[in-house]
């Protein structure tokens, strides 16, 4: 006899994906470093960027290209945003 999962009961008893990107707006210099984030009245600017990275990945499936910054905003709250450098979206990635 083979094991076969059960069918969720509930929505509560199903696999949710977590960690998704979400869309922002991001107004960036000539050399595409983030000046601020946000849009209208939630716009902040950005203080300092802490890290840079890029990620390159999943070239057998679909590719993967991102080009991630940690910044420090002029409130002193820190956020992670990202650039997709195929579609050349921005998005924040939050870290929980």
């Amino acid at each position: 006899m083979f094991w076969k999962p059960r069918e969720p009961v509930n929505e509560a008893d199903s696999i949710r994906l977590l960690n998704l990107p979400q869309p922002l707006a991001v107004d960036a210099d000539d050399n595409g470093l983030p000046r601020a984030v946000g849009a209208g009245a939630a716009s902040r600017q950005v203080a300092g960027i802490v890290d840079v990275w890029r990620i390159d990945d999943e070239w057998w499936r679909t590719t993967i290209s991102r080009r991630y910054f940690l910044l420090t905003l002029e409130d002193g709250v820190s956020r992670t945003v990202f650039q997709d450098l195929i579609g050349d979206g921005w998005y924040e990635q939050h870290a929980y």
